[in-house]
């Protein structure tokens, strides 16, 4: 048995343990935008958590990288992780923590065979929608001409505005608000398209199997026929009959007939 590269072996061993900081993250992304009496020292834990995580998702690439055969080549095919690892560096923002570990997560995650693409894009609706409620609660909340108060209002924002239907009740007033707003927009419509192909390319499968289906037993009955004329011919010429379909003449009966 072949023996996997050093890289596909960290992949392999640190999916799961990954996604379970990722979980993490999000539990304390939400904690302070939910609870927003909380305490000066639980927002501090969540603040370290987000920060650990995207450490350890940063340690990844960079293991990942030192691993990596031809170095110059991962980086190149890897851009987006490392743009997701350099952005929190530049501007300590929440916002950015939180769209550099989505990338990232998004990223390990298309790296799991085991992952189907159904599992992948029910996965990838939910996080955008919880996280997209929570960073446009956060940011519209304290807005004095914002209408996005509570977590519902949020939630119901989130959704109209992923699937492009934009009802308007409720729609964000700050310059944050709107990029958070742009970014849903983008990613429902991408994920849109990734099932409308995905259903695509399910129909054309099954119609392809259909016409495999369809001339297999086309074969089968012209074999079946050619054999059946095989059949004829043998017990016409058996029974004395020609192929003109005139009978033979047996001796003994002409014979017979003459006296």
């Amino acid at each position: 048995m072949k023996e996997q590269p050093a890289q596909a072996r960290w992949e392999q061993r640190t999916q799961r343990p990954l996604l379970a900081l990722a979980v993490a993250f999000a539990l304390a992304y939400a904690v302070p935008i939910v609870d927003s009496s909380a305490s000066r020292s639980l927002t501090l834990t969540c603040t370290l958590v987000e920060w650990a995580v995207w450490g350890s998702f940063a340690a990844d690439y960079l293991v990942r990288l030192a691993l990596a055969r031809q170095r110059r080549e991962f980086v190149r095919t890897h851009w987006l992780d490392l743009c997701a690892v350099v952005v929190p560096m530049l501007q300590p923002l929440r916002l950015l923590r939180l769209v550099s570990t989505l990338m990232l997560v998004g990223r390990r995650a298309r790296m799991a065979s085991q992952i189907r693409l159904t599992t992948y894009v029910g996965g990838s609706v939910i996080g955008l929608l919880m996280f997209g409620s929570l960073a446009v609660l956060s940011v519209e909340r304290d807005s004095p001409d914002g209408n996005i108060r509570t977590l519902g209002d949020a939630v119901w924002w989130s959704f109209t505005t992923m699937t492009t239907v934009g009802y308007g009740d409720h729609a964000p007033t700050t310059g944050l608000g709107r990029m958070i707003a742009v970014g849903l927009m983008l990613s429902g419509i991408a994920l849109l398209g990734v099932v409308t192909a995905n259903i695509a390319t399910w129909f054309i499968s099954r119609f392809e199997k259909d016409d495999v289906e369809e001339r297999r037993q086309t074969a089968a009955i012209e074999a079946l026929t050619e054999e059946v004329r095989a059949l004829r011919a043998e017990v016409a010429s058996l029974s004395g009959v020609g192929m003109t379909g005139v009978p033979h003449p047996v001796p003994g009966v002409v014979e017979e007939r003459s006296r």
